[in-house]
């Protein structure tokens, strides 16, 4: 059984999905709404489903990549930080480590989009990650819409997070973030993916900039804490649609999904990490 509930907010369409798969469900939205896949962002649960410890994965990798080429989140269990570049996912590990995420994993928590950048920012140095968000802000048409981006190059600094995997009874996210892999590196080449998403998303998903990052090697990846860029280009592709598959069963049916956690969003999401 499928529902559907679509709310109109200025013009952007939330659809919330409930049990629906891959190119069937992007034919029948673009039926239904004349929205194109390009223009559509998918996602998994919500952000504050996951500050509740909601962390019992929903939608294997193998299925992920049918809705985007890029995006973010994590896995099972919160068992490290998930990485979607070039339809691939990593997986960044709580030991420094980055992997080809299996096919069976599964994500509690996931963003994804196809991706053809609609702006391009060349050559871009930044003095850190205030500094890349003013440069980005002021290219962007609004702050009202979203945007998948991309960053190609060098990074003169990227301080990078991944958790450890949790064990139940699963604890709150801010409580386990708090013993959490932290590491800076220094004059590394990799990519950048993640959205600009207005703040009134807060509470479905992290309001503002959330990025992550896979090093051109492959050998290393995360969330970003902070960077700067030595030399790199940008890619922005503005997004009009929102699709969240909610979870059918487990800890969200349960969660109490009625409280303001935005303090706890915005920990979680730039931890001070001295």
């Amino acid at each position: 059984m499928q529902t559907k509930i679509q709310i109109i907010i200025i013009s952007l369409i939330i659809g919330i999905v409930i049990g629906a798969g891959g190119v069937a469900l992007f034919a029948a939205v673009s039926s239904d709404t004349g929205i194109e896949e390009g223009d559509l962002i998918f996602q998994v649960s919500t952000i504050d489903a996951l500050l509740e410890s909601v962390y019992d994965g929903v939608l294997p990798v193998s299925d992920l990549i049918w809705y985007g080429d890029l995006g973010i989140g994590t896995f099972d269990s919160l068992d490290g930080e998930l990485i979607l570049v070039d339809g691939t996912v990593y997986q960044a590990r709580a030991d420094g480590s980055l992997v080809t995420a299996p096919d069976d994993l599964t994500t509690p928590l996931a963003a994804v989009t196809f991706f053809d950048a609609d702006i391009i920012v060349p050559d871009l140095s930044t003095a850190g990650y205030q500094d890349f968000e003013d440069h980005i802000n002021e290219v962007i048409r609004s702050e009202n819409l979203m945007y998948a981006i991309r960053i190609d190059g060098v990074f003169s600094s990227v301080t990078l997070r991944a958790p450890h995997r949790q064990e139940k009874p699963y604890p709150r996210l801010i409580d386990a973030l708090a013993d959490q892999y932290v590491a800076t590196h220094t004059d590394i080449s990799g990519t950048a993916v993640g959205f600009l998403l207005p703040e009134y998303m807060g509470g479905l998903n992290v309001p503002d900039y959330h990025l992550h990052f896979v090093s051109d090697d492959r050998h290393t990846g995360g969330h970003i804490v902070d960077f700067s860029l030595e030399s790199a280009n940008v890619g922005l592709d503005e997004k009009t649609a929102l699709l969240i598959r909610l979870p059918e069963e487990g800890g969200f049916i349960s969660a109490d999904l009625t409280q303001d956690l935005s303090d706890e969003r915005a920990v979680v999401e730039r931890p001070d990490v001295g």
